[in-house]
């Protein structure tokens, strides 16, 4: 079963076509990532724009980089929450327009069981259930998957996402956008030790993040340091991104670390454009060998928004029964 799928709830317009949920034919992605670096971040109005630009030549590119035609399609995916409601708008109505001129059957994708779903595409030994562990520029949390198809949210972000709080950071600190790579390969070469930040819990929720008061203590140690006349050269940018990189990660651990005490050993999955950083990628390695656990982990080129995944979730909500008619809308938040 031949999938085209679309992705476009962020700043990344992409299209690709995938076999089964486990064969990726051809994906491409046409990213808005020169533009939205003027301002810094990612403005909506901008970005559903350049979707409306992109979205039929990127899926023309996909098709056509498979060798195949829509004819040969059996199923159009899109996805259709959560994320910027402009910037979904534009791929729900391009893919309900595909569907509706070819008589393709529309199946609607939660971009986070996408984010999971990318890991189908490298791992054939992977099936539920297991613990997914989805961090992202917008997401940050910690789900259960009983199947394909039915995920249970175990914790998740009460404020900023680990994403964002990279990207905030990383801004203050003058790096360019986005800012998550910057700060990896920064918190590489710092002193994790060099400043006390506490990433904070929140009581009565064991499971859920907060990493609001990290952010701002990043920005107010910066602001504090160029306001007493410190030039902020790459030592110090170096020593914050460690420092903060730590506390964010073993935040995210500990988390899993008491789920895997609790509940014991479990497959785990990993998914989201923050699993593509190296010192989350090393700590969950060593948490899941402590507790016996077997991880499963994206390639650096899926964890990021794209469309292949989408199309490796939608075969599995389709064999769910899950079709969408042309009343399809779009979500800017939705539970898993």
């Amino acid at each position: 079963m031949k999938i085209l799928a679309i992705e476009s709830s962020c700043d990344e317009t992409a299209a690709a076509v995938v076999e089964d949920g486990r064969k990726l034919l051809c994906g491409k992605v046409a990213s808005q990532i020169d533009i939205h670096a003027l301002y810094g971040g990612v403005v909506p109005e901008i970005a559903s724009r350049a979707h409306t630009e992109a979205i039929s030549g990127v899926v023309s590119e996909a098709l056509a980089g498979a060798d195949l035609s829509l004819e040969d399609i059996d199923l159009i995916a899109v996805t259709y929450a959560p994320g910027l409601i402009g910037a979904l708008l534009t791929g729900v109505s391009f893919a309900k327009g595909l569907a509706y001129s070819s008589g393709k059957p529309l199946i609607p994708v939660h971009h986070i069981r996408g984010h999971v779903a990318a890991n189908y595409l490298v791992h054939p030994d992977l099936e539920p259930p297991f613990i997914a562990l989805v961090v992202s520029g917008g997401h940050t949390s910690l789900m259960r998957a009983n199947s394909y198809t039915d995920y249970e949210l175990i914790g998740c972000a009460r404020d900023d996402a680990a994403g964002e709080a990279f990207d905030k950071c990383a801004r203050v600190l003058g790096l360019p956008y986005p800012g998550g790579a910057a700060m990896d390969r920064l918190a590489s070469a710092g002193d994790k030790t060099k400043y006390r930040f506490n990433a904070g819990s929140i009581d009565g929720s064991d499971y859920d993040f907060t990493f609001s008061g990290l952010k701002t203590a990043v920005i107010n140690l910066v602001h504090g340091e160029t306001q007493r006349g410190r030039v902020i050269d790459d030592e110090f940018r170096a020593d914050v991104a460690a420092s903060f990189t730590a506390s964010l990660v073993g935040a995210v651990t500990s988390r899993l670390e008491l789920l895997l005490t609790r509940e014991g050993a479990q497959n785990i999955v990993l998914a989201g454009g923050v699993a593509a950083n190296s010192h989350l990628r090393l700590a969950l390695k060593n948490s899941a060998e402590k507790f016996g656990a077997k991880l499963y982990l994206p390639p650096l080129s899926l964890c990021g928004d794209n469309a292949a995944m989408i199309g490796a979730q939608a075969y599995y909500e389709y064999l769910s029964g899950a079709k969408a008619g042309l009343d399809l809308n779009a979500y800017a938040t939705k539970t898993v």
